[in-house]
């Protein structure tokens, strides 16, 4: 069968995507190989620049029950914490319930979501030919890449980054306990970083990066995170007093946030797929939410003749994404480094509560503007 576009996986971008080209009339087919729902590991915060976006795409996260996000409180592995309001807010909301709330949006305006694992990407004449696992061949003008960190696809592609280490460790689960709906904590520990928020159910999502050589060291997670993260006081009351809702924590290998390119084998690359913003500097969400509006805003320009060409379109997304993402990938990138050095993390924490106000300007640094309703 053939389509306007094909995206290849169901991440957040993939979804928002699917949802605002099938609004405008295109056809769309999205493969994912999981079913909705399903739980991800993921820090399951999002800043606000994005809420104007999705409501005018029909989606209120308010509406299943997302908390509102006002406060921050970041600490380093000595314990040593400071808290201040967040520039824009945000809102935080599982993976588990957007992401099949967006493809349920999805499905109503036309877009079809089908359940499989693309395998392989062919581009010929100017058209391309994608393969599931289950020998299904479909085609489109255009693809979107929003298949994840880490994919088979990325192997099948020669992707570069697939050739450099990945040596981080996520971990994630739900708990029940008591934590302000309306603050999120970053907290870090010998070689990771940990986000804790309240998302819908009054759940408490846990999520941690770890370097996996220190991870390697420790007989499992539970022992892991009693000798390691519960190093930093706000870890290890959390750890202590919350009970976990899920049977075991999600784990996932291999992350990298090594740079990637946001188009490759005229592929348009978006979320984690295009560019992964270390958990530190926060709203990896926020980011793919924005590709996605991106990616479709430029298709429709292509597909009306605005955008003259394939090549264009292409180029277009390329500058755009660097734009509007590469400044904060670096800063991430520099804050990670800084805060991976202990007397170092601890020094700069002292000279934020010297001088409070820098904080904000540091977290505007890794956030966005609104973003303009479709």
């Amino acid at each position: 069968m053939s389509y306007d576009v094909i995206i290849a996986g169901g991440g957040l971008a993939g979804l928002v995507s699917a949802l605002h080209l099938s609004q405008k009339g295109l056809e769309v087919l999205l493969i994912e190989k999981n079913e909705y729902p399903k739980h991800k590991v993921c820090g399951e915060y999002i800043s606000n620049e994005v809420l104007p976006y999705l409501v005018s795409l029909g989606f209120n996260p308010f509406d299943f029950g997302a908390k509102n996000i006002t406060h921050f409180t970041l600490s380093t592995p000595g314990s040593r914490s400071i808290s201040t309001t967040l520039p824009l807010g945000g809102f935080s909301i599982s993976r588990y319930c957007i992401d099949a709330e967006l493809a349920n949006k999805a499905s109503e305006h036309g877009a079809k979501i089908h359940q499989a694992l693309v395998t392989d990407i062919q581009f010929n004449e100017d058209r391309f030919i994608v393969t599931t696992n289950k020998k299904e061949q479909f085609s489109a003008e255009l693809v979107i890449g929003s298949f994840g960190k880490r994919s088979n696809l990325d192997v099948k592609l020669d992707r570069d980054f697939m050739k450099k280490p990945s040596p981080y460790l996520g971990v994630k689960a739900h708990y029940k306990g008591d934590f302000p709906e309306e603050a999120v904590g970053l907290h870090n520990f010998p070689g990771g970083y940990c986000g804790i928020s309240k998302v819908e159910n009054d759940h408490i999502n846990i999520c941690y990066i770890a370097d996996f050589k220190s991870f390697k060291k420790h007989k499992n997670i539970s022992s892991f995170q009693k000798e390691v993260l519960s190093k930093n006081k706000f870890l290890k009351k959390a750890f202590q007093e919350f009970e976990m809702v899920f049977d075991k924590p999600l784990t996932i290998s291999q992350v990298s946030f090594s740079a990637k390119d946001p188009v490759e084998y005229h592929v348009l690359m978006v979320g984690d797929a295009a560019g992964m913003i270390h958990p530190l500097a926060g709203n990896g969400m926020g980011m793919a939410i924005s590709a996605g509006q991106m990616a479709s805003q430029l298709i429709l320009k292509y597909k009306t003749g605005e955008i003259p060409s394939r090549l264009e379109l292409e180029k277009q997304y390329a500058k755009n994404w660097q734009q509007e993402f590469g400044t904060r990938l670096k800063s991430g990138h520099i804050i990670a480094r800084l805060f991976r050095i202990g007397i170092f993390s601890e020094a700069i924490l002292l000279f934020l509560k010297l001088f409070p106000f820098l904080l904000p300007q540091i977290i505007k640094q890794t956030h966005g503007k609104k973003l303009n309703p479709i």
